[in-house]
């Protein structure tokens, strides 16, 4: 039986032609034209979206519209129950010079201050303590996220009553060692600490395991070379540690700011009465507790809008210098 084989140009027999690859799918891909061609395009083109749209309609929803339906509320005056009639900027005038809006956005501030930085400080000590191998680490790493699984209600009831100006175990204990008992919930620093105590027992447990995974993720390298060169756990700690998890610390900072700006829960059950009002003298009220207040008290939804987009602004602002610091840190690195 005769047989033809292609020859190439010096005689030899070529090699068979490689079978083509299978479409997608394992079915063949479709001509240019027809209707099955028309359907396999929008699969390929339109399903991705159909997949992720769920979740663009419900931030529409949910985050964008009230979002923006806040910020029409701003521009006029609204109250509860009524028809919304237009002022402009006027709502936000009437914040710059209320007395009210800058004592709680002070308030917002020094809370902010006092509760955060001992956080971050006592943080980074445990992260430090439990990154070494001691017995029990894992009973130690639960123990330190108790505080953060606890309710806001029920950790705020209890320092309630540890502060309590007749009975508080605090005052108790400050006349055992010859002092005074402190006013907590009339005077305005003593109150201002004992509901950063609150936050910072909360949420020093959370930043700490956060600051941990950072410092297992540092070479032992660096601090192998660290301890050859005489460096002491201190030194190590400051020159190894603390560089090497920069990053982390600095997110820890911008998350504790933007929790600080929106305090709610911590002063309004504190305060008990008179929690909305932040105390008698509005001496730890702040800027969501006047939001709430504005809003709901008082049923000036205009004002209350107003605040809560100053709030927004705020935390853009924090956002940028995050953004900003950053870049820099980036631009430091790289060079």
């Amino acid at each position: 039986m005769a047989t033809s084989v292609r020859a190439t140009q010096d005689g030899a027999p070529s090699p068979p032609a490689p079978p083509s690859p299978p479409s997608p799918r394992g079915r063949r891909r479709p001509g240019p034209g027809g209707l099955r061609s028309t359907f396999y395009r929008w699969d390929v083109k339109a399903v991705p979206y159909v997949f992720i749209a769920p979740f663009f309609l419900t931030f529409a929803a949910f985050g964008l519209f009230p979002l923006l339906y806040t910020g029409w509320l701003s521009l006029n005056r609204v109250e509860l129950g009524g028809t919304p009639e237009w002022r402009g900027l006027e709502n936000y005038s009437s914040l710059a010079t209320s007395e009210f809006f800058w004592n709680a956005f002070l308030n917002t501030f020094t809370i902010g201050v006092i509760s955060t930085v001992p956080q971050l400080l006592m943080a980074l000590g445990l992260a430090h303590l439990l990154n070494y191998k001691l017995r029990g680490r894992g009973f130690f790493r639960v123990a330190i996220l108790a505080p953060y699984a606890t309710s806001i209600a029920a950790a705020t009831l209890v320092f309630a009553q540890l502060f309590n100006t007749d009975y508080g175990m605090i005052n108790s204990v400050l006349g055992w060692v010859g002092l005074d008992p402190v006013d907590w919930n009339t005077d305005k620093w003593p109150a201002q600490i004992a509901i950063s105590t609150i936050v910072t027992w909360r949420w020093t447990g959370y930043n700490a395991l956060i600051y941990l995974a950072a410092m297992q993720a540092v070479p032992q390298d660096l601090y192998e070379a660290a301890s050859l060169d005489g460096a002491s756990r201190w030194r190590q700690f400051i020159s190894v540690t603390i560089p090497s998890i920069r990053p982390t610390i600095f997110f820890t900072i911008i998350v504790s700011t933007i929790g600080a700006t929106q305090l709610f829960g911590e002063p309004m059950l504190f305060g008990g009465s008179v929690g909305i009002s932040g105390g008698s003298g509005h001496q730890f009220q702040t800027l969501s507790l006047l939001m709430y207040e504005k809003g709901w008290i008082t049923g000036s939804l205009g004002s209350a809008s107003a605040i809560a987009w100053v709030m927004l602004l705020l935390l853009l602002l924090i956002g940028a210098v995050q953004a900003l610091v950053s870049r820099r840190n980036r631009t430091k690195q790289g060079g």
